[in-house]
Order: C-alpha cells, then sequence, then structure tokens
C-alpha cells in the first residue's frame, strides 16, 4: 500500500466489484499521471476474482476497503467517509483519468473558494476506443456555468467530470435507485458556493453504465429526482421537452455515434 507524504487535495475513488481488468485499467491511468496532493482509494465490494489481491501488491492504491456492501451508492457511501482529500472525484472501475497533466491542473486549481470543479468527458467503447466528448454525443451540452437550475433538464455534466468538496458532499440517496447520482449532483451544486469549470476533457468514460442498461426504468427513477426538485409541473412539461429533443438528435445523428 502506497504512503501519502503530501497533504491531500484530492481523493480519486473507484468503486468496484469482480471487475479486475476494468480496476487494472483504471489505476494504470491513475499512476501514468499521479502527482504531489492526489490519493487513490478504491472501494471493493468483497470481490472474489483476485482483486484483492491486486490491491494488496499495487502500489498506485493509497488505501482501500473491500467488505461486502449493499451495491454502487453503498459503497460510494462508504468513500466520502474513508476520503481524506479536500475535494471527491468518482472515477469507477473501467473510466480513466484522461489526458496528460490532468491531475497536476486538477490539483493547482483546487483553492479553499471553490467548492466544485466540473469539466468534460470523453465516451469510450469497451476497445477503448473514442467515440467523441459526451456533449458531441449527447443532448446533454455541459454549461459553461453550472448551477443546480441547470439540472431541470437532466444530468448535464457527466458523474466522472464533477469534482466536489468532500465537506459539502451529502450521502447518496438510496431511495432513488438507479437515479441516485442526479439526486445528489443537485444536492451539491445546491451546497456550493462556487462552481468552476476547468477546461479540457477530466475522464474517459465507459459507455453502458448501469442507467444505461436499465433505460425505462431509469427514466422513472429520473423523473422522481426532478419531481421532488423542481415540482410535478415543471418536470412534466421538461421531460416532455427531453423526449422531443432526444428524438431530434437520434435523427440529426442518424449513421453516426450518439449516446
Amino acid at each position: 500500500m502506497a504512503m501519502q507524504l503530501n497533504p491531500i487535495k484530492l481523493s480519486i475513488i473507484t468503486v468496484s466489484y469482480n471487475a479486475l481488468d476494468l480496476l487494472k485499467g483504471t489505476a494504470s491511468s491513475v499512476e501514468r499521471l499521479k502527482c504531489p496532493g492526489v490519493e487513490y482509494i478504491v472501494i471493493d465490494g468483497h470481490s472474489t476474482d483476485g482483486t484483492q489481491e491486486f490491491l494488496k501488491r499495487t502500489e498506485v492504491v493509497d488505501r482501500y476497503i473491500s467488505e461486502p456492501d449493499k451495491g454502487l451508492y453503498d459503497a460510494m457511501n462508504k468513500a466520502i467517509d474513508f476520503a481524506e482529500g479536500e475535494m471527491i472525484w468518482f472515477v469507477n472501475a473501467g473510466d480513466h483519468v484522461y489526458g496528460t497533466d490532468t491531475l497536476e491542473k486538477l490539483v493547482a486549481t483546487i483553492d479553499q473558494d471553490t467548492d466544485i470543479i466540473y469539466g468534460e468527458v470523453m465516451l469510450v467503447n469497451e476497445q477503448r476506443a473514442e467515440l467523441g466528448t459526451r456533449s458531441e454525443l449527447s443532448t446533454q451540452k455541459l454549461p459553461s456555468q453550472l448551477h443546480w437550475k441547470s439540472m431541470r433538464f437532466g444530468m448535464v455534466v457527466c458523474h466522472q467530470g464533477f469534482i466536489v468538496r468532500k465537506s459539502i458532499a451529502p450521502k447518496y440517496d438510496f431511495e432513488f435507485g438507479l437515479t441516485a447520482d442526479i439526486d445528489w449532483v443537485i444536492k451539491c451544486l445546491k451546497a456550493s458556493k462556487k462552481t468552476k469549470k476547468i477546461d479540457g476533457i477530466l475522464a474517459a468514460y465507459l459507455q453502458g453504465g448501469l442507467s444505461k442498461q436499465h433505460f425505462k426504468k431509469s427514466m422513472k427513477s429520473r423523473f422522481r429526482v426532478l419531481q421532488v426538485h423542481f415540482g410535478t409541473l415543471n418536470t412534466f412539461f421538461a421531460h416532455f421537452w427531453i423526449v422531443i429533443r432526444s428524438l431530434l438528435f437520434k435523427i440529426s445523428r442518424l449513421g453516426r455515434p450518439s449516446y
């Protein structure tokens, strides 16, 4: 287990369960760019595929937990308590830190006045081929100024491109199931005194997360999340526009990749 000698400004967190090959790729991307002020922690759900042995011998992981949990968001809640950095960043198994100097830029950007840092992500397939940024391949365009009200029409910022001060980060609410991340991001934004966009791409995001795999179920959960924060009538009209916008976007992307 690696030792962290510098004050920790950023905790990179990977949640993993029986995904050793994906975890190794994520860990390698962190190792390639790791710099002073960054810790890398892994929350493992007591995997049986060799993950525990990997965590014991690797040098890039500073600290880890490997024990049974109640699923993704339970593991992420553990991570919030476990992290020692001023800011926390979830880069889960299969996702990679992007670029050549991303971590140095993030550490330099973190200051006492900034509660949230956000940026773009690159979508990749299982072969790690780059498909395009999320803003290019989806209807969700990353805003130049992110506010909690920006979330009225859904997740305009990717979770892997969202870094938050630990002291304002709430726990994930299991009530919202697969879209607990949307609720979490909105709550973080409501609590943020200063939210800063960083230029460039922060992470490579492996397509096909749980919400995409269970699309209809996640749509219902998303409606409930947005209903809580924006009210029933606003959410109804917002979802009407979301559906229309999605259809128009798919037509415009015929023959080209989309998310």
